[in-house]
């Protein structure tokens, strides 16, 4: 059970080691693009080149879904980057229905556990198995593995050793409920950190917040969803995404978010230091390297971000 490319990498790792996939139950197509066109799961894309059974509830709660379900005969249920299932779903296999989750639990519950992780400057994550119970991510752990967070990090670069970090546990979490070996361990009930959903909110820079909390936030951030700001330049207002990125140290007198420029740099004053844009995305115009930016696109002197 899963939706994202995330998913497709536990899928075929499962199919490359010779598990029988009885089913894959996956989000509707959706419409997407200015055509409206329906759009398929990356995990509905995977699953039909291997000819797999797909099912795509819209209600998990349904009789016609839940006795498809049924009918697949299934003895375990893997689910990654999914959504919330009903009992009467991860109840149903013989073996229980278990769930892949992209942080070391219980921290980092919720729906973007990678991003937050690089955002709070976090130096280790991991990835958990843990069987599903009523609540988000709350169940009891099978395995986990860590890994470390490198200091120029992406959201983007961590996603992908997750990923694969995560293909490895799930095989190896299913060769031990086969073997009847598994040894779960209880959560805490404490949740000091949580990942919850991002927002347009949640994304924006805070200019006057510390050097290192910003440089964090646009990692944490970069490529998906970025980290977006306002730009104030010649009496006018325009949105941007910033993505690459470093941090410069250095004492100054610029007020926060002021824009200092020369023919090939970017950066954006802030407490002790700088912010050096190196990849950006004015709104309406296409991403781009700073050089190219300033190369077509003036800062007055009194440029700023908002």
């Amino acid at each position: 059970m899963g939706t994202p490319d995330f998913a497709v990498t536990i899928l075929k790792n499962l199919i490359e080691k010779k598990y029988k996939i009885v089913g894959v139950i996956t989000a509707p197509d959706k419409p997407a693009g200015r055509g409206r066109k329906l759009n398929e799961s990356a995990v509905k894309k995977y699953a039909l080149s291997q000819n797999l059974k797909i099912l795509q509830p819209t209600n998990l709660k349904s009789e016609d879904f839940l006795k498809e379900l049924k009918n697949l005969n299934a003895n375990l249920q893997i689910v990654v980057a999914f959504r919330m299932l009903p009992k009467i779903v991860w109840q149903m296999p013989a073996y229980g229905t278990f769930n892949l989750h992209a942080s070391l639990l219980p921290e980092y519950r919720g729906a973007a556990p990678i991003h937050w992780a690089v955002i709070n400057g976090e130096t280790k994550t991991g990835v958990s198995t843990f069987f599903i119970d009523d609540k988000i991510d709350t169940g009891e752990i099978i395995l986990q593995e860590e890994i470390n967070i490198e200091d120029t990090e992406t959201v983007g670069s961590l996603h992908d050793k997750l990923m694969h970090l995560g293909a490895d546990l799930v095989t190896k979490t299913v060769d031990l409920i086969k073997e009847g070996d598994v040894k779960t361990t209880k959560q805490p009930s404490l949740e000091e950190k949580s990942a919850p959903k991002l927002n347009p909110e949640n994304t924006k820079i805070d200019w006057s917040d510390s050097l290192e909390n910003i440089y964090n936030k646009i990692r944490g951030l970069n490529p998906f969803p970025a980290a977006w700001t306002n730009i104030y330049n010649n009496d006018e207002e325009v949105s941007a995404k910033i993505y690459d990125i470093q941090k410069e140290i250095e004492n100054h007198t610029f007020k926060a978010g002021k824009i200092i420029t020369s023919k090939k740099e970017l950066k954006v004053a802030v407490a002790k230091g700088y912010i050096i844009i190196n990849e950006i995305k004015l709104s309406g115009k296409k991403k781009m390297d700073a050089k190219s930016l300033l190369n077509g696109y003036s800062f007055s002197s009194n440029a700023k971000m908002l």
